[in-house]
């Protein structure tokens, strides 16, 4: 590679990647934080398959399939949003990302409809080594989740195509994330 070449390419195999780098260092980190939450879940489990199966049977894997399709949705129009960018169709790609953060609102609201059924059965954090996981995976989500929402309504502003690029690469992490999760902690026993 020509000195020219390195200089074009700063980032090394990160600068090929879609948006900033930066995020693509982001994203690696919390991948690799889900993955030790999702073992440290596995793991407990496997110690206590009963108390796991009890607790699953407690929550609702319709709710949580229907937010699995929320967030896939919602992570389609992000990435009709960047396609639209790239065609010169800014009002366009903003509606889709508005599309997008409105999906990822429902997502957030059907979570908390969820832990609300939850508090009011009596069950939180405390309640036993399920739940402690349960809702510190689904909280730490949920917290990514608004997070991407400001995001993706930060890059829908200051709306170039790498922006968009960056933002709905963040907005992917976070629905992979949920695909794996949803299994997981609801149906996988």
């Amino acid at each position: 590679m020509t000195m020219a070449q390195e200089e074009e390419r700063p980032w090394g195999g990160l600068s090929d990647l879609p948006g900033h780098p930066m995020m693509w260092v982001l994203i690696l980190t919390e991948v690799v934080t889900f993955g030790l939450l999702f073992v440290a879940f596995s793991v407990a489990g496997a110690v206590q398959p009963a108390l796991f199966a009890a607790g699953r049977a407690q929550l609702d894997p319709l709710l949580g399939g229907a937010n699995t399709l929320v967030l896939i949705t919602s992570g389609w129009l992000a990435a009709l949003a960047v396609e639209a960018r790239l065609a010169e169709r800014r009002g366009a790609a903003r509606a889709l990302l508005a599309g997008a953060m409105a999906l990822g609102l429902l997502f957030a609201g059907l979570k908390l409809v969820e832990y609300t059924g939850k508090a009011q059965a009596g069950i939180g954090l405390e309640t036993d080594t399920f739940f402690t996981l349960y809702f510190l995976l689904t909280g730490f989500h949920l917290l990514h989740v608004l997070l991407g929402i400001v995001i993706l309504a930060t890059v829908a502003i200051h709306d170039s195509a790498d922006n968009l690029k960056t933002g709905t690469a963040f907005w992917h992490m976070v629905d992979l994330v949920w695909v794996v999760m949803y299994p997981l902690v609801y149906l996988i026993g």
